[in-house]
């Protein structure tokens, strides 16, 4: 009887569990809405649905794609952009709601590899032509890497802004990085540890309520004073959280967190200049207070990789693509300064 009863006690146990680290499927997103006009469907039968900015594609001087951050979407770039801004430059700018985000389909398979051929593709059934410019601000500055080193000769110039950084690149020394992490709030390096070491967790490690989560789900992020200045600016609902999550946290993301942090299939340290006859141009900005992503990791990319014009920002923080003096000049000077030499 006693057996029977563990036993009994251990199975609930397993099925508690179970049910605490499996995350829940995907809820129903906007994207099956046939009303939605602004979307297209991949080869593999996914949707992207995106957002249009600047001039008519017709027109354009240039065409180029955004790519959000964490816990954005397809409005981001209307944010950190102005329609006068783009008009003045001749920009058409597309801005596409990530897989699991906003109104796009979920990808759980999807990898650094896969995302670079949805930009392709996206590219592809917009006509964009052979070649376009990329831009990718703090996670989808992270996802120009895969670009980079996937579709390469798609691209004509790329933009960096505060990419996020992988602690685990193996080009990185470890007293650098170890330096870096522990500049991190404690329950921080915790959530990043389970992410890389345990990513099964993931999901289970953020829905807890015994300690803190990772910040940035939350938004509470170790601003620099700079950004609680750009913050105090405009109201934070622009970002439109609930539209951003409306699939589930898991999928868009817990997701992103496990991407962004697993063992990558190649190390963006390791890049050989993929514009060897100046066919394509990069640049990356910095703001030398960014508490999110070091600066010091980021010196240390840019010494590795002297191809890629280094923009480093004074006294800015994570966001200062929302500041609307530096959004000017960084655009202005992407779209229409001198190239690397």
């Amino acid at each position: 009887m006693l057996k029977t009863i563990v036993v009994g006690l251990f199975m609930v146990f397993i099925a508690l569990t179970y049910q605490a680290i499996i995350p829940p499927p995907p809820k129903k997103s906007y994207s099956t809405n046939l009303f939605i006009a602004s979307r297209i469907k991949l080869r593999d039968g996914r949707h992207l649905v995106y957002k249009e900015y600047g001039v008519p594609k017709e027109i354009a001087k240039y065409k180029a794609i955004f790519i959000h951050s964490f816990g954005g979407s397809k409005y981001e770039a209307g944010a950190i952009t102005s329609g006068v801004l783009l008009e003045e430059l001749g920009v058409y700018l597309v801005s596409f709601d990530r897989p699991g985000y906003g109104g796009s389909d979920p990808h759980p398979k999807r990898t650094m590899k896969s995302i670079a051929l949805d930009i392709e593709e996206l590219a592809d059934q917009l006509d964009l032509g052979s070649k376009f410019h990329l831009i990718g601000y703090s996670m989808g500055g992270l996802l120009t890497w895969a670009c980079l080193k996937y579709i390469p000769q798609r691209l004509e110039k790329v933009a960096m802004l505060a990419p996020a950084i992988n602690y685990w690149w193996p080009g990185f020394p470890s007293n650098l990085t170890k330096e870096a992490f522990t500049q991190q709030r404690p329950w921080d390096q915790w959530a990043l540890n389970v992410a890389h070491y345990a990513p099964w967790l993931v999901y289970w490690w953020n829905t807890q309520t015994w300690f803190p989560r990772l910040s940035i789900i939350d938004g509470e992020s170790n601003w620099s004073q700079k950004d609680l200045e750009i913050i105090s600016k405009f109201d934070m609902e622009q970002l439109q959280m609930a539209y951003v999550v409306q699939q589930g946290e898991y999928e868009s993301l817990h997701r992103d967190i496990i991407i962004w942090l697993q063992n990558w299939t190649f190390d963006p340290i390791d890049l050989k200049n993929p514009f060897p006859n100046k066919e394509g141009y990069v640049h990356l900005w910095q703001g030398d207070e960014d508490c999110l992503v070091p600066v010091t990791l980021q010196r240390y990319i840019m010494k590795k990789l002297p191809w890629i014009k280094y923009h480093e920002l004074q006294h800015s923080g994570h966001i200062f693509p929302y500041d609307d003096d530096l959004k000017h000049v960084i655009w202005k000077n992407f779209f229409n300064g001198e190239k690397n030499n």
